[in-house]
């Protein structure tokens, strides 16, 4: 379902204590969502009354990815593993590029997951096709 900016999610409402977020891409950006998310987590459960857990990361470059720790999450190679996973309420798409990104976020929008990207270049070429695929489920 298409939601305007500001209005929750239904699972949101129906579980406001955790809310459990995988994070596709852990590069400078990705590697930096995670890190703010964890270090305030606290101050954002304090403010909003839900606690934003970061379940998973998922970095093809096993380098980059030894680099990441996530105080209760999963590190993995391959991020179509969080559609699979019904715990994961939330994927935070910051690979970069229009290719596999674009699958991955109409897969996800497909399996129910809310999405979030920071991918400009994604938005400006499929804007339509995606925004399509959010109003549809």
């Amino acid at each position: 379902m298409w939601r305007a900016a500001g209005q929750l999610a239904p699972e949101w409402e129906s579980n406001m204590a955790k809310h459990t977020v995988g994070i596709a891409g852990l590069g400078v950006v990705g590697a930096g969502v995670a890190a703010i998310l964890e270090k305030n987590r606290a101050e954002i459960t304090r403010r909003t009354g839900v606690e934003i857990v970061v379940a998973a990361g998922a970095e093809r470059d096993a380098g980059r990815a030894a680099e990441v720790t996530l105080s209760e999450g999963r590190v993995v190679s391959d991020a179509s593993e969080f559609l699979k996973d019904p715990s994961i309420q939330t994927v935070v798409e910051v690979m970069g590029g229009t290719g596999y990104p674009k699958d991955f976020v109409l897969q996800a929008i497909a399996a129910g997951k809310n999405v979030v990207t920071a991918n400009k270049a994604l938005l400006a070429q499929h804007w339509t096709e995606i925004t399509g695929a959010a109003r549809a489920k």
